[in-house]
């Protein structure tokens, strides 16, 4: 199936045109429809795309046709085009002006290069009472949108010159109402806020490649809203994020959803898998600049079926809670820089059918399990990790990306089966000993640790036959070098320290 990829480019790439059609709204000045115009230009070039078109007016109507867009893909040595239906910019004698587009407005888009394959296709944007009036002035304007639905369908997709049967590829959003205001400088800036809902999606795909293959997903999202504040340089090279980011580019989204459900199928060589999916809503949230990259993502309250092909029945399972969180610095800088990396999986449960499988007369506590991991620290970066150059000679192992200076392990939790482990610590680092530890950066610190139920666990995976006795003796002897009893019935507790000399400790005897 080597041609999605391509069609996830594709889809990726009509983005700048679409972020214009939905792009709030107070007059604090007068613009006229060339001076619109002007900026979606101006908008388009920044993010890196040549732009041409055919402009006509009659009156107060300003007629853009035959848009297209170009831009170079250097990590595919080729480029992509994505072309326009017309749009139309009429003034509205009030020093507003009326962004009209076609209920449906055809985008084409072409992907070629030396190393990949030729990828043309189109799609239809599609609108429904679709409203968009611009104001402000030509350095600062404002534009306020609304539909009673905005969608996007794939209607066709060529290969090499061959059609894929790409079926249905569709994308609605429903009630939607949004604002967006362009403000230039120095720096593009711009700040967009959107909320809609339902969403729904809808894929129904053979495989590209002509094998016997075939995804089937429907699903819906009951309500959706955005907020974006990006500033962009003048003259920006997408493929080159370092030198945009020290140029002054900056980017912060938070995106939010309420309850969503999905059904799937898959086909493949005569098996089919089906499965729902559903969750109570979540939210996702970027941004990258100088200060770095912050990643996280939550989802509460997932559901999940899965029934066919080689599983033998349904498998169904469920989790409360699942996250993550990375925070990174990415310029070079001679002082240290904070990070931080977190993990959640809270509350998984999975049915009796499952546990029926090694567990049949239930001697293992099913009680929800939980991952929860957070550390936090500081390193020096001597390297722009999204500089091209800079990050191959990492590569080369010519060049080290930089120094751990500390790490804190501010939570740990592993809850599973009737038993936990639960930790904290901090550790320092010494950089300029690198032969205490055999190339590792000499720590300072200690991680105080609290195991519960680790031999009840034990004593039921031996009645069960898991775990023979002697193994389980290695177990507990192990546990009896690093642990001494706790606070409560089958709990043990350790404390490891590491010192600058290079000694570790163990509850205060000595292990190296």
């Amino acid at each position: 199936m080597a041609a999605f990829p391509y069609v996830t480019a594709s889809l990726r790439s009509p983005a700048v045109a679409l972020s214009f059609l939905m792009t709030g709204s107070a007059a604090f000045a007068d613009v006229t429809a060339a001076e619109v115009w002007t900026d979606w230009q101006a908008y388009m070039a920044g993010s890196g795309y040549t732009v041409t078109a055919q402009q006509s007016r009659s009156g107060d109507r300003l007629t853009v046709s035959d848009i297209t867009m170009t831009m170079d893909i250097p990590d595919e040595d080729g480029t992509i085009t994505v072309g326009l239906g017309e749009i139309t910019f009429t003034e509205n004698g009030d020093g507003t002006v009326t962004v009209t587009v076609p209920e449906t407005l055809p985008m084409t888009f072409s992907l070629e290069g030396d190393d990949s394959e030729e990828v043309t296709g189109r799609f239809d944007y599609l609108t429904t009472a679709f409203d968009m009036v611009a104001s402000g002035d030509p350095d600062d304007i404002l534009y306020a949108y609304s539909a009673d639905e905005i969608a996007m369908e794939m209607r066709e997709l060529m290969v090499e010159g061959q059609s894929v049967d790409m079926g249905t590829l569709r994308f609605a959003m429903a009630d939607v109402d949004g604002s967006s205001r362009m403000q230039a400088g120095d720096l593009r800036r711009s700040d967009q806020s959107l909320a809609a809902g339902p969403v729904t999606y809808a894929i129904d795909m053979a495989d590209p490649e002509g094998e016997e293959g075939r995804l089937v997903m429907n699903g819906q999202i009951a309500a959706l809203a955005v907020k974006a504040a990006v500033a962009m340089p003048k003259e920006m090279d997408g493929a080159d994020m370092a030198a945009a980011i020290a140029a002054g580019f900056d980017a912060d989204a938070r995106l939010t959803y309420e309850t969503g459900a999905t059904e799937f199928r898959f086909e493949e060589n005569g098996d089919t898998v089906q499965g729902t999916s559903s969750s109570d809503g979540g939210e996702f949230t970027v941004a990258l600049g100088e200060g770095g990259l912050n990643y996280a993502f939550l989802t509460k309250g997932i559901k999940m079926m899965l029934a066919g092909g080689e599983i033998p029945f349904p498998v169904e399972f469920a989790m409360q809670e699942t996250g993550f969180t990375l925070t990174s610095p990415i310029m070079a800088s001679d002082a240290p820089q904070d990070f931080a990396l977190g993990l959640r999986m809270a509350g998984f449960t999975m049915s009796d059918a499952i546990w029926a499988i090694f567990d049949p007369e239930a001697r293992l506590p099913r009680n929800p399990a939980t991952i929860d991991i957070d550390t936090t620290g500081t390193a020096r970066l001597s390297v722009n990790l999204l500089d091209p150059d800079e990050m191959e000679r990492i590569e080369d192992g010519t060049e080290i990306p930089g120094e751990l200076n500390a790490l804190n392990l501010n939570a740990l939790v592993l809850r599973a089966m009737g038993a936990e482990l639960t930790g904290e610590g901090s550790f320092t680092f010494d950089n300029s000993d690198l032969q205490s530890f055999a190339g590792f950066p000499a720590p300072d610190g200690a991680v105080n640790l609290r195991l519960q139920g680790a031999n009840g666990l034990l004593d039921t995976l031996i009645a069960m036959g898991y775990l023979p006795e002697d193994q389980a003796m290695g177990v507990r002897m192990m546990m009896g070098m690093f642990a001494v009893p706790g606070d409560g019935e089958d709990v043990l507790t350790s404390t490891i320290q590491v010192r600058p000399d290079g000694q570790v400790l163990a509850n205060g005897q000595r292990l190296r």
